[in-house]
């Protein structure tokens, strides 16, 4: 029988190498066929990412505001777009509202995500359909959240200055879009409500990869409640969430519907981030070189901050 025949000999007599396993490692044609198969696909990626920076860069060097192709291209090559734009002091000024907007909405947001992937994790009745409704936020144009806000904050019978002046927190109406110390913070709210069931999407597939005998054991040592989430749980999910809030930063960082439909970068320049003031510049002060040049160190800023992120992360994967 097949069974009993003896293992093939080598030809000094040992026993031969068993062979290796087909399929186990792909082999360098299949690799150069699936490369090639994937070409097609790569290459219309990249010219869709590729032809508007080149287009962008080039036309941040061209010395004039607007004009059509035939005069952008006549133009002569300059600097002076950069010059303006790093020397103007309202563009550090973006550059710090933009800051504001992304730490006080990423805060926010982590921390209702975080809080409602931990109580969708738990078993309970209707768990699905809560994890459904918690998305719906996600799936709700920007535009059609900011109206929806605009009328739950109207100073005169807007919802939320209803509850505020029921229960004595204000006297007056709060004009949250029109006072320049309050508009950034009327903006965030609608960004919080959009973004943070991203968090909950990403911090609970985090939370679903932790062994539940982790936490069996650390109940039977005692440590239950906050030690348990401080102990398991945070170091558990913590790469995840760094990844998280570094997408959620790239996205709120070129956010423009929200605050354009509501304060247009006003009033007095508090909400004038930076993706409204490269609007602003290109279709109000009809400068689209200058825009351009603010496009591109805007692309630059990003993409050195994401390399240091990939550097850190790398770094602590090989700790």
């Amino acid at each position: 029988m097949a069974a009993d025949r003896a293992a093939p000999e080598g030809a000094d007599g040992s026993p031969a190498a068993a062979a290796p396993i087909a399929g186990s490692r792909g082999s360098g044609a299949e690799r150069r066929l699936a490369l090639g198969l994937l070409m097609p696909a790569l290459a219309v990626i990249g010219a869709m990412l590729a032809v508007p920076l080149a287009l962008l860069a080039f036309i941040s060097l061209k010395g004039l505001k607007l004009g059509n192709l035939s005069q952008i291209l006549r133009a002569d090559f300059t600097l002076d777009n950069y010059v303006r734009i790093l020397g103007d002091p309202g563009t550090w000024s973006s550059l710090w509202i933009s800051i504001l907007y992304i730490v006080g909405s990423s805060a926010v947001a982590f921390s209702l995500g975080l809080a409602t992937a931990l109580v969708i994790n738990e078993k309970f009745p209707a768990q699905r359909l809560f994890r459904t409704l918690i998305l719906l936020p996600w799936a709700v144009p920007g535009i059609t959240a900011t109206i929806a806000f605009l009328w739950i904050m109207q100073p005169s019978f807007g919802v939320l200055n209803f509850v505020l002046r029921t229960t004595g927190l204000v006297e007056g109406d709060v004009n949250w879009f029109g006072d320049p110390s309050l508009a950034l913070v009327a903006v965030i709210f609608p960004t919080v409500w959009k973004t943070y069931p991203f968090f909950t999407i990403m911090l609970l597939a985090a939370l679903q990869t932790i062994p539940r005998d982790m936490y069996e054991a650390a109940s039977i040592d005692g440590a239950n409640g906050w030690r348990a989430f401080r102990w398991i749980t945070w170091p558990s999910i913590r790469r995840y969430a760094v990844v998280a809030l570094v997408f959620n930063a790239m996205y709120v960082f070129r956010e423009f519907d929200f605050i354009y439909a509501s304060t247009r970068g006003g009033p007095n320049g508090a909400t004038d981030t930076i993706a409204i003031r490269i609007y602003n510049v290109a279709f109000e002060k009809f400068d689209l070189a200058a825009a351009s040049a603010l496009g591109v160190l805007t692309f630059v800023l990003v993409a050195v901050s994401v390399w240091g992120f990939v550097r850190w992360q790398m770094q602590a994967v090989q700790r």
